[in-house]
C-alpha cells in the first residue's frame, strides 16, 4: 500500500456543503475530457503489477499465495498482484478490528462523517484514475468506470449526511417528566464482501456505511477486483482512517471467506453477489458458535432475472434503447441488468426487427477505446454464458451474436446476443446468466406479460415501457421487484433517488443508497431518564 501507518493523519474535520445532490457524470465526448481520460489511463498503465499487502490493523502481512488480477481485455497484462489470506489470518484481523472497535464505536458521529468527506474528496480529486483502474482490471468503459467511481462519491457523501441525521432522531414522544432518547449504536465487527462488476461503488458503499455508524470490518474484496479496494483502502488510510478500522484482507471465499462468517465475534456480514454464495452465508450466519453472543446480521444483495415489458402503446423506439442499454451495458454484467424483453405480440416482429438493427451498431472491443462493450470478467464467466448460449440456441432464434468474438484477440469477448421466442419457462428465461445474453419472450397482453415477469425465483429491477397510465398504476403494485422503473432502462440506480435492493431470492432488500441504509449497520437502543425538579 502507498500509506505508511506513519504517515497516516489525524481526522480533519468536515461538514457536508449543502444538501446532497447526485454527481454529475463526465461527457467523454468532449475533446479535452477525453484527452485527460487517456492521460489518465498512461498514468496506471505504469503502476501495473505492483504489489500490494494486507493490512491487518497496524501490519502489512505479505503471504506465500498470491492473488493476480488480469486484464480480461488482455489476460497477459498483471494488473495487480495480491496477498491471499487464508483462514489463519481471520483470527488477527479479527483482533485488530476488535481493538479498533473500542475506541472507534465512541468516535464522535462527526468524525466519522468527516472521514467519509475528507475520502470523498480525494476521490473526486483522483476520478479519473479510479476511472482506469476499473477499464483495466474488469474491462469497463469509460462511461461505465465514470459512472461506478461517480457512485462512489454519492455513497459517501449521502452516508456521510445519513449518519449526521441518524445521530439527531429523536423519540416520536416525549413523555411528561422524563428525557426520552433513542439512540442508534454500532453493532461490532462486520464482514464485508462485495463484488467484482462495481468494484468501487458497492465495496466502497457497503464498507463507508458499516465505518460511519462506528463498526469495524474486515474487507475482502472479490479475486477479480482487489486493485481498486486496495486503492480505496490507501484513500481511506490518506483520510485519516484509524489502524484496524478497515482491515483489507484479499483471499478464497471458501477459506477465508467462510472461516470469517462462522467466526463467532463476527457481528454482521454485507454481501453482494450470487445467490448460491449469498444463501450459504445465510445459512453459516444462521448456526451459532461457541462464544457467540448474538443473532448475526446479514445484508445480501444477490441475483436478478429481470424484465422488462413492452406493450404495443409504448414509444418504440425509446424502448428498444431502453432494453439495449440494460441488456449490453457493461456486457449484461450487472445484477440489474435486462435479461428478459417481454413483447406484446402486436408488435413482437417490429421489435425484433428494431432490436436487431440497434444491438448491430453497438461497438465491442477493448475499453480502452471506449468501445460500448468490452470483454466479461474472466475465462470461467465467458465459458458459463457461452454454454448458456448453446442453450439458448436449442430453446429459441438467435438474432444477434452468439458466439465468443474471437477476430478480437485473446481477451474474454462474448457478442451481444439476442434470442427471440423463448418460452417463459425456459432455461435462460429462469437461470441468471451474468453476460451479454437476452431471451425475448412473446406475450399475448399487459397482464400476461405481468405474468411472466413475475415467474422467477429473483425479484430484483424491472421496467414497462407503456403511455397508459392504468398500466403504470397497476405495475407498480402487481410488478413484483424493489426497484421498477417505468419508461426508462431498469439499469443505473442512483443514489437518494432509487433505494437499491430487490425481494424473493434477490436478497434482503436492504436498499443500499436510500434513508433506511443505515439501520442495518446500527441497533437502536431507547434511554429514558426520570426527570426530577
Amino acid at each position: 500500500m502507498a500509506a505508511t501507518i506513519e504517515t497516516i493523519p489525524a481526522i480533519s474535520l468536515r461538514s457536508p456543503q449543502g444538501e446532497f445532490r447526485n454527481t454529475a457524470y463526465i461527457d467523454f465526448n468532449n475533446p479535452e475530457n477525453a484527452r485527460a481520460m487517456r492521460e489518465a489511463l498512461r498514468k496506471v498503465h505504469a503502476q501495473l503489477g505492483t504489489e500490494y499487502d494486507l493490512v491487518i490493523g497496524g501490519d502489512m502481512v505479505r503471504t506465500k499465495e498470491k492473488i493476480k488480477s488480469l486484464n480480461p481485455a488482455k489476460p497477459s497484462e498483471v494488473v495487480g498482484i495480491h496477498q491471499k489470506a487464508g483462514a489463519e489470518h481471520v483470527e488477527p484481523a479479527m483482533q485488530a478490528a476488535l481493538k479498533a472497535f473500542e475506541s472507534w464505536r465512541t468516535t464522535s458521529w462527526e468524525e466519522r462523517a468527516s472521514l467519509l468527506l475528507n475520502a470523498s474528496e480525494i476521490i473526486q480529486s483522483r476520478r479519473l484514475e479510479f476511472n482506469a483502474w476499473m477499464v483495466y482490471e474488469v474491462g469497463k468503459n469509460w462511461v461505465e468506470a465514470d459512472a461506478d467511481t461517480g457512485e462512489t462519491i454519492d455513497f459517501l457523501e449521502f452516508y456521510a449526511r445519513e449518519a449526521l441525521r441518524l445521530s439527531r432522531v429523536k423519540t416520536p414522544v416525549q413523555l411528561p417528566g422524563e428525557r426520552d432518547e433513542l439512540l442508534y449504536i454500532p453493532l461490532g465487527v462486520g464482514a464485508v464482501i462485495p463484488p467484482w462488476n462495481f468494484p468501487f461503488a458497492i465495496m466502497a458503499g457497503m464498507t463507508s456505511a458499516a465505518i460511519v455508524c462506528g463498526n469495524t470490518v474486515i474487507l475482502k474484496p472479490s479475486s477479480d477486483s482487489p486493485t481498486i479496494a486496495a486503492k480505496f483502502v490507501e484513500v481511506l488510510q490518506e483520510a485519516g482512517m484509524p489502524e484496524g478500522v478497515v482491515n483489507f484482507c484479499p483471499g478464497s471465499g471458501g477459506t477465508f471467506g467462510n472461516a470469517l462468517v462462522e467466526h463467532p465475534k463476527t457481528r454482521f456480514i454485507a454481501f453482494t453477489g450470487s445467490k448460491e454464495v449469498g444463501l450459504d452465508i445465510n445459512q453459516r450466519a444462521a448456526t451459532p458458535r461457541k462464544g457467540q453472543l448474538w443473532i448475526k446480521r446479514t445484508v445480501l444483495e444477490m441475483g436478478g432475472k429481470d424484465s422488462i415489458i413492452v406493450q404495443a402503446d409504448c414509444d418504440l423506439d425509446a424502448a428498444v434503447e431502453g432494453v439495449v442499454a440494460s441488456a449490453f451495458g457493461f456486457n449484461g454484467q450487472k445484477c440489474s441488468a435486462c435479461s428478459r424483453a417481454i413483447v406484446e405480440e402486436s408488435i413482437y416482429d417490429v421489435f425484433l426487427e428494431r432490436l436487431r438493427d440497434r444491438v448491430a451498431r453497438l461497438t465491442q472491443g477493448d475499453p480502452l477505446e471506449n468501445k460500448n462493450t468490452g470483454p466479461v470478467v474472466n475465462e470461467g464467466a465467458m465459458k458459463s454464458i457461452l454454454e448458456y448460449i448453446e442453450i439458448g440456441k436449442r430453446e429459441g432464434r438467435v438474432i444477434s451474436g452468439g458466439a465468443r468474438a474471437n477476430e478480437l484477440g485473446d481477451g474474454y469477448y462474448v457478442q451481444p446476443t439476442v434470442i427471440a421466442d423463448i418460452a417463459p419457462d425456459a432455461r435462460i428465461s429462469q437461470e441468471e446468466i451474468f453476460g451479454p445474453v437476452l431471451a425475448v419472450i412473446k406475450a399475448r397482453d399487459f397482464r400476461h406479460s405481468l405474468e411472466i415477469a413475475n415467474n422467477t425465483e429473483y425479484g430484483l429491477t424491472g421496467a414497462i415501457y407503456t403511455n397508459n397510465p392504468e398500466k403504470k398504476e397497476i405495475a407498480k403494485r402487481d410488478f413484483h421487484v424493489g426497484n421498477l422503473y417505468i419508461n426508462r432502462k431498469c439499469t443505473g440506480a442512483m443514489v437518494g433517488a432509487h433505494p437499491f435492493g430487490g425481494f424473493n431470492m434477490s436478497g434482503t432488500d436492504s436498499k443500499a443508497g436510500g434513508p433506511d441504509y443505515l439501520y442495518l449497520f446500527t441497533q437502536a437502543k431507547s434511554a429514558a431518564e426520570k426527570v426530577t425538579r
